[in-house]
């Protein structure tokens, strides 16, 4: 009678150096884009539809009223529905402990203090490190084939979309060799991040510039103006937020110490079960794959 075998954890290189470099620039370069555009936002904290931004027109409003008392009341308009806001949205405190009406508050901007120059500065420089990290990603990603290996959905994925979404509602995650390939909700994701977020956000950020009018007029005239474009940009903003949410809870349930050491040193530990000579067809996963023909995010 074979004996019984139990799993054991094997460490394997996942996270090549170049994609490892490439994914901490885009955390950083993300993050300083998205806090330095509130910034810019709360100069003008309101978005339109079309090529204007008349008065009444606005889609989105923070801003702020007072009430009996005098006293400040953020408020924020989405449509034609009003919500009281007060202290995060459209009035909160600043450095001195006094309210003032401001659109997104001073901790959540790039820098602190309501500063536009010097907002648009930070912005513009990492609006060019992530472009140009971007494109050194998707280079990368063709020349090594990650790209169709790993992240382009094969119609087995498509035919177990289904199964897949079943297990993420459950909180149910691949383990062992399993785990080091995309399902194909993932690929969908990282796939709309790169292509649909990544290209849309700058394109949007180019279509916003007077200066472009005349390279990007036909864009700009598809999503219905300027103002248009800059609500996409806003709306594609936090689709990043979003995302590197989802993300971090992933990690959070998949094991954070594994995930983080993965990206940072490139080692991910996987549950494997040791070959028993009484059990058999049983393999140990093959190390000779070499490291640029293992998935890695």
């Amino acid at each position: 009678m074979p004996m019984a075998v139990t799993a054991s954890r094997k460490v394997i290189y996942r996270h090549p150096l170049p994609i490892r470099i490439m994914h901490w620039i885009n955390v950083v370069a993300l993050t300083l884009m998205f806090l330095s555009g509130l910034q810019i936002f709360n100069a003008h904290p309101s978005l339109y539809w079309g090529n204007r931004s008349d008065d009444g027109t606005e889609i989105l409003s923070l801003g702020a009223r007072q009430d009996a008392a005098g006293n400040l009341v953020g408020v924020t308009r989405i449509g034609r529905h009003e919500f009281t806001t007060t202290g995060v949205l459209g009035v909160s405190k600043g450095r001195d402990g006094v309210p003032q009406v401001r659109g997104f508050p001073s901790w959540l901007t790039v820098p602190g203090p309501q500063w536009l120059a010097m907002g648009r500065r930070w912005h513009f420089f990492f609006a060019w490190v992530f472009v140009l990290n971007g494109l050194c990603y998707v280079g990368y990603a063709l020349a090594t084939r990650h790209l169709q290996r790993d992240l382009w959905p094969t119609g087995t994925d498509w035919r177990g979309i289904g199964r897949s979404i079943v297990d993420h509602l459950r909180f149910k995650h691949p383990h062992g060799e399993e785990a080091l390939r995309y399902n194909i909700l993932q690929r969908l994701a990282y796939l709309t991040v790169i292509f649909v977020f990544g290209v849309g956000i700058v394109l949007m950020g180019l279509a916003m510039s007077p200066r472009m009018d005349a390279v990007l007029s036909p864009m700009v005239e598809a999503v219905g103006g300027r103002q248009s474009a800059r609500a996409i940009h806003f709306i594609i903003a936090w689709g990043f937020v979003a995302f590197v949410l989802i993300h971090l809870f992933e990690v959070l349930i998949t094991g954070v110490f594994n995930q983080l050491r993965g990206m940072i040193t490139g080692y991910y530990a996987i549950d494997v079960t040791p070959v028993d000579e009484d059990v058999p067809g049983q393999d140990l996963p093959n190390e000779s794959v070499p490291p640029e023909e293992r998935p890695h995010d």
